[in-house]
């Protein structure tokens, strides 16, 4: 974990959106503890309320539990939306649709959002990536590309060209300064 950058947050309630199972763990603790010693407030949301499981690549690791569904989220409640990665959990939030609403109504709402790894399939999903500078784990560039994107490779990409600013990064190997963009862009938000 990198030092905070600075930045409050001054208790703004972050969005982290996830599948049930799938999520990569650290993916989802690393950017949520950041977010906490910012001063922020995280919540994460799942497809359904109840218990997510999450993982250490293909391993089963933690469980945590979701403080709400997708469906009952309301987006003016959040001042930022994380959607991290894992190979599963953004292909099982593309296919559920109160998910989809959700990241469509931050997007529609200019509100920030940060994704990582494998998350950007979701934004693929919401036609939000087409002339946007973003990154992702590797395999996704061609996705990405495809649907009008402009990928690079680059530890963290920060693209305001958009009504949302994207923070998004490749691996878990960039969570520190993921971590620290996204910080200091949902605080300027």
């Amino acid at each position: 974990m990198t030092q905070p950058s600075g930045k409050r947050l001054d208790n703004k309630r972050i969005a982290f959106l996830v599948a049930t199972e799938g999520v990569e763990q650290v993916e989802l603790t690393d950017p949520w503890k950041a977010v906490e010693q910012a001063g922020g407030r995280p919540v994460l949301i799942s497809t359904e309320a109840g218990k997510i499981q999450a993982f250490n690549h293909l391993t089963a690791a933690d469980t945590f539990e979701a403080d709400k569904a997708a469906q009952d989220a309301a987006v003016g409640d959040y001042a930022g939306l994380v959607l991290p990665g894992g190979v599963a959990n953004p292909d099982n939030l593309r296919m559920d649709t109160a998910s989809m609403n959700l990241i469509k109504g931050f997007l529609g709402a200019g509100k920030p959002i940060a994704v990582i790894c494998h998350g950007p399939w979701t934004l693929i999903e919401a036609d939000a990536v087409r002339d946007r500078s973003i990154t992702s784990w590797p395999s996704l560039q061609t996705d990405l590309r495809n649907a009008g994107a402009h990928w690079v490779d680059e530890q963290v990409v920060t693209c305001t060209n958009g009504p949302s600013t994207l923070v998004s990064s490749r691996n878990p190997d960039d969570l520190p300064a993921f971590c620290d963009a996204l910080v200091d862009v949902f605080a300027a938000s």
